[in-house]
């Protein structure tokens, strides 16, 4: 596929590579010197120093090729114009970053087709939907809903208060009837497992699992973490994340929010209703204590300072708040935190790739999500009377061993954790994890 990236920041730069590893063919353009340095030495992509608003730079990148063309500078009308040159130059598909809410308000005098953009995302609220969900997954650290929340993919750290602990896990099953989940992968240190029926649950396991939605509670509850009531939150930082977060839940839940910056602080504070902002440093432990950092249920570390927030984070683990909720914007801190035992991890960059991946692969997948802390992916392919899958029941198929089937979800809705003698069948929409070097193994499956 021919791709267009305008941008390439963490975000750009991140969607480039993981694209480059899919084969498909990249054009990355951006205005500092540096960062086109730094990506014709990492990527493999064609790499263009110049602006994404010029039509001269469009046309030395053969945009009228284009199948996709994403806009993904950290400025919103370079975006825009970028978005709408490539629009007038017969693009399909345009992706349009933006950060300024109003492009998104239902006031706003301009819709998507003036703005050039067959697709509008804002990751900063997209970070924040996720956060929020977590919150209200109290145990969570990864959380992903499938087909419209019919299905859940829940990340779980495990402790001495999980009852499953030391068994195996065809023996779990046995025990609870074959419910309907399925743990997909262990993280156990630095190692991700693809388990067998063999494999066991150790303490300090970061697991990985999929189930229907209406038995999470009761799975849950098998792992020793049932989900608790959040009364009391603190954030530190006060930027658009914090501001969309506190939007959602002020009226529902306590909120403290910590900012460095008045300005910012007291901007923050006109535009919500219920939420306390408190212009300060995160990051003197003092001020916290005194704000009541110990009785909170949760701790948000949203600031900018990605070691601001490691750093906040442990504190607040060490004070043993029972859970902690981190925001990192560099790729290589991702693994760190889960090494180091902070609780729910969120990567901003991340989180906007699997937004403009689906975008990208919606022709050929209902779903696609990856994560971050295990380097694997989750995709919902959908069955074809030509499929390779649908010929032969599942212990038959050649199936990669770093990859493993989540769940069949029928046409009539109804959802099957698969076990070897299922068969799939045509318009079966099958979930699918995987570690990226299975990945074109099990495309080819379907």
């Amino acid at each position: 596929m021919n791709i267009v990236i305008v941008g390439a920041g963490d975000i750009g730069f991140h969607l480039c590579e993981r694209l480059s590893f899919e084969k498909n063919d990249i054009t990355l353009i951006d205005t500092d010197p540096q960062k086109v340095e730094h990506a014709k030495e990492h990527l493999d992509a064609n790499i263009i120093e110049g602006s994404g608003a010029s039509i001269n730079i469009l046309q030395t990148a053969n945009v009228e090729n284009a199948e996709i063309f994403a806009a993904l500078t950290n400025n919103d009308e370079v975006n825009i114009i970028a978005c709408q040159i490539a629009k007038k130059m017969g693009v399909p598909t345009t992706i349009l970053r933006v950060r300024n809410p109003e492009y998104l308000s239902e006031n706003n005098i301009f819709n998507k087709n003036d703005l050039g953009a067959d697709f509008i995302i804002q990751p900063e609220q997209h970070t924040a939907n996720a956060i929020v969900q977590l919150i209200r997954q109290a145990n969570a650290t990864d959380i992903i809903e499938i087909e419209e929340g019919k299905v859940t993919l829940i990340g779980v750290r495990l402790d001495k208060n999980c009852s499953v602990l030391n068994t195996p896990l065809v023996e779990i099953g046995n025990k609870f009837g074959n419910p309907p989940l399925r743990i997909l992968a262990i993280k156990r240190k630095l190692f991700t497992i693809i388990p067998k029926g063999n494999d066991k649950l150790l303490n300090g396991d970061q697991i990985y699992l999929i189930c229907d939605k209406e038995y999470l509670p009761e799975a849950l509850k098998h792992l020793g973490k049932e989900n608790t009531h959040i009364e009391n939150i603190m954030i530190i930082g006060g930027g658009l994340v914090t501001q969309f977060i506190a939007q959602e839940l002020e009226r529902e839940i306590s909120i403290k929010i910590i900012e460095s910056n008045e300005k910012k602080a007291n901007l923050l504070a006109e535009k919500l209703k219920n939420a306390l902002v408190i212009n300060g440093d995160g990051s003197d432990i003092d001020l916290l204590m005194f704000e009541g950092l110990t009785d909170m249920d949760e701790f948000i570390a949203a600031s900018s300072d990605d070691e601001k927030n490691l750093i906040t984070s442990l504190i607040a683990r060490h004070l043993q708040i029972p859970r902690t909720i981190t925001v990192v914007r560099k790729m290589e801190y991702v693994s760190l935190t889960h090494a180091i035992g902070l609780d729910a991890v969120v990567n901003k960059q991340m989180i906007t790739v699997n937004v403009i991946k689906q975008i990208i692969r919606r022709r050929k997948l209902a779903l696609f999500a990856e994560i971050p802390s295990i380097d694997a992916e989750i995709m919902e392919f959908i069955a074809h009377p030509n499929s390779k899958i649908t010929k032969y029941p599942l212990y038959k198929i050649d199936f990669p061993n770093d990859a493993i089937v989540g769940a069949v979800i029928k046409p009539d809705n109804s959802l099957i954790i698969p076990r070897g003698n299922t068969q799939i069948e045509p318009d079966d929409k099958v979930i699918v994890f995987t570690l990226p070097k299975s990945l074109n193994a099990v495309e080819k499956l379907f």
